[in-house]
């Protein structure tokens, strides 16, 4: 469990070469579990978010396992069928955007079952994956219908940016784990409260259990 160090000197130790924790052939990543008020009082269930602390800028191989981390975190908590919502700016596939593009491909990897146990759509922005009324105001049919259980951000800057955005401003309780590794390696804010330290030590635990 990371403590009062940098990402950077914590994930050096994870993926050295000798006596590093990273499987081989494995895809490092991170999830978060976000326990939100407001969605909490909306849809009664949690969040699961990726990746918001390791990969900078994913690829569109690395996406794929991210959503598939993501899925299997979320079946872990008893989802059968977790809503995935691909995140980009807006709901239009553009080739100016390459974060739509990656998201559609996604979505249809989802929809064909190339990507199983989940309902995946994207590209889809933010209001609209999490908000019913979004979706009725932009008349958009989404099968994720504005409740999804899991982000999955194009990139490090937009995740991280909701991940403290949630717990500062949205008062959002946590838990959070690097996954893709050979034993439970937990990964917080250096800012975040012992609680949320708390319920990542269960989270790594639980991921494990599966």
């Amino acid at each position: 469990m990371k403590g009062l160090i940098g990402t950077d000197k914590y994930m050096h130790l994870i993926l050295d070469k000798e006596q590093g924790l990273l499987a081989k052939g494995s895809v490092l990543s991170h999830i978060t579990v976000l326990d939100i008020p407001a969605y909490q009082e909306l849809h009664g269930k949690l969040l699961f978010v990726a990746d918001v602390a390791i990969i900078p800028a994913p690829d569109l191989p690395t996406k794929i396992k991210i959503t598939e981390y993501c899925i299997a975190a979320a079946r872990s908590f008893g989802i059968d069928k977790p809503k995935v919502a691909m995140i980009t700016a807006n709901e239009k596939v553009s080739d100016k955007m390459p974060a739509t593009m990656d998201a559609a491909i996604v979505s249809k990897m989802g929809e064909r079952g190339q990507i199983k146990s989940a309902i995946i759509d994207g590209p889809l922005a933010l209001d609209v994956a999490l908000s019913p009324e979004a979706c009725a105001i932009k008349d958009l049919s989404s099968t994720v219908g504005g409740a999804a259980d899991v982000l999955i951000f194009p990139d490090i800057e937009a995740g991280n940016v909701f991940y403290k955005s949630a717990t500062i401003l949205g008062r959002a309780k946590l838990a959070a784990a690097v996954v893709g590794t050979a034993a439970p390696c937990v990964l917080t804010s250096r800012a975040d409260d012992e609680a949320s330290k708390f319920y990542s030590i269960a989270f790594g635990c639980r991921l494990v259990k599966r």
